[in-house]
């Protein structure tokens, strides 16, 4: 794989307004930080760093950042996005040690045609979708496929059963259940149960985005709509 680089610029202003300039001249704001060090400010191309999301790899990639010619190997640790047009809003990176294990979640993908769902009319119950792993920067990989081809009507494939290269750790519990095939009607059943009652106020549409709000002020914990929460405060 070509190794990526992206050029950013240090910076000395910070608030809404500042920010607000910045993003008129097509780049967005960003926080450089690591372990034991001063976290420094600085902008980047949105461009290069939405290419990066749009990646095999996606946030997980390895990449360095060039900041005057100081070059860091970085991930892309969180970032913020504008719930009506989808832009990239504000972008923070981790500094890495390629000689140091990182704690990380890893995307897993499905492959394959369960014989529960082809020969018995079984339906895929997707639960788990990420793990928690620990591997060296360089290790990363890009996601984690299942096969679920041989997956039979009320079987299932937990954590313990996946086939993942010794050079990854795995830190989720090795009992929780990835995949399982289940009946038609009790899928129904579940997804009724989950509906709001006739007459609940429908809860909003989750906007996907990752982590602080602009400046180290941080999104409330369990905030659905963190991006929705910078678009309000850009329009003060």
């Amino acid at each position: 794989m070509p190794e990526i680089v992206v050029a950013a610029q240090s910076r000395t202003t910070i608030g809404k307004n500042a920010n607000r300039r910045l993003r008129a001249q097509g780049m967005i704001p960003g926080v450089l930080y690591g372990e034991k060090k001063e976290a420094t400010q600085l902008a980047v191309s949105p461009k290069e760093i939405g290419a990066i999301l749009k990646s095999a790899s996606g946030e997980n990639t390895l990449f360095d950042l060039d900041l005057g010619g100081s070059k860091r190997k970085v991930i892309l640790k969180e970032y913020q996005v504008e719930p009506i047009k989808g832009r990239l809003l504000h972008a923070d990176f981790y500094e890495v040690a390629l000689d140091k294990e990182l704690h990380i979640k890893v995307h897993i993908e499905l492959s394959g045609t369960a014989v529960g769902v082809k020969r018995d009319g079984g339906i895929i119950d997707f639960v788990t979708r990420e793990l928690e792993v620990a591997c060296l920067p360089t290790d990363i990989p890009d996601k984690i496929v299942v096969d679920v081809t041989e997956l039979e009507m009320n079987r299932h494939i937990r954590v313990h059963d996946l086939k993942i290269s010794d050079k990854v750790r795995v830190l989720t519990d090795a009992d929780l259940v990835i995949v399982h095939v289940v009946a038609p009607r009790a899928e129904e059943e579940v997804a009724a149960a989950a509906a709001p009652a006739e007459g609940a106020a429908a809860e909003p549409e989750v906007i996907k985005a990752k982590g602080k709000a602009e400046d180290g002020e941080e999104a409330a914990a369990g905030d659905k709509k963190p991006a929705e929460k910078a678009e309000k405060k850009e329009k003060k």
